[in-house]
């Protein structure tokens, strides 16, 4: 099977973590090579998700590794267990760009996230006419099939909080936003009705940084905080203007976990935050 040309997020993830555990055991790509009896481009397509690897073969790896870390095996070969076109999100495959498909499979796998959002509403409690108001403003303008295809996605993002077991989400997200009248004064309203209605979800968690707020807190980029099942597989997603950015380094991950801390501590409570977007509705 020839490599892949675009490897899920969640492939580049199974692979630089073997190269982590092999890098860490001190191994060569040429031993882990020698040990699979593969050629050692192999393991290299491996370690950058671009080539599929069985749970057998991790196992071997792992034991090579000297790795007794049980819940990242699992966690490793669950990956490897997944196949392309076993999630909603793979429908859109070929229809949306890859970013797309590739935060709805963090969300989907997620066992907790955090958000941080400057001037919009985070994707997943995004309303239908927000999120057409949304794609429809892109620059250079979307062919309609393309906004409708966006827009459905958008909403099927939404699964997550169907899940037998839904995630814990926190989002903390800027007044900013808030005040944004995506879409004219009709849409934000129920927007802000929609996250109204969120923050009553027992598993989610809403606060607002007001703009009175004394304590400046760079929230210039949005930020997606996915927690996995094992503290290996967290990922973060930055949106950039060239498509989503995923970073799973530790010091990386330290450092948005640093400042979705502070953002929480700096941001009023839940109770307070339905009040200022009860607020804000009411001016509309």
């Amino acid at each position: 099977m020839p490599p892949r040309d675009n490897p899920s997020a969640r492939q580049v993830c199974l692979g630089t973590e073997l190269r982590k555990l092999r890098e860490r055991a001190g191994k060569t790509a040429r031993e882990a090579a020698g040990l699979l009896a593969i050629d050692q481009a192999k393991i290299s397509h491996i370690e950058a998700g671009r080539v599929g690897v069985g749970e057998e073969r991790i196992r071997r790896l792992a034991t090579f590794y000297s790795c007794h870390d049980e819940a990242l095996i699992e966690a490793l070969c669950a990956i490897s267990r997944e196949h392309r076109g076993k999630g909603w999100w793979d429908e859109y495959r070929g229809v949306l760009p890859p970013s797309f498909l590739d935060v709805a499979e963090l969300e989907h796998h997620a066992a907790y996230i955090r958000y941080l959002q400057p001037v919009t509403v985070p994707g997943v409690f995004q309303t239908e006419g927000y999120a057409r108001a949304m794609f429809g403003s892109v620059i250079p303008r979307l062919p309609v099939a393309e906004v409708e295809n966006r827009v459905e996605h958008r909403l099927r993002r939404r699964a997550i909080f169907e899940r037998e077991v839904p995630p814990q989400v926190e989002v903390v997200i800027h007044e900013a936003a808030l005040r944004m009248r995506v879409g004219g004064r009709d849409v934000a309203r129920e927007q802000l009705a929609h996250l109204l209605e969120a923050c009553t979800w027992l598993h989610v968690t809403l606060r607002v940084i007001p703009f009175v707020n004394d304590d400046f807190v760079d929230v210039t980029q949005t930020v997606l905080y996915a927690g996995g099942v094992v503290p290996q597989l967290d990922t973060v997603q930055l949106d950039t203007p060239w498509g989503g950015l995923y970073l799973d380094a530790g010091a990386e991950l330290d450092r948005y976990q640093a400042l979705l801390d502070f953002a929480h501590q700096v941001a009023l409570g839940p109770t307070e935050s339905q009040q200022v977007i009860h607020n804000i509705a009411r001016e509309l």
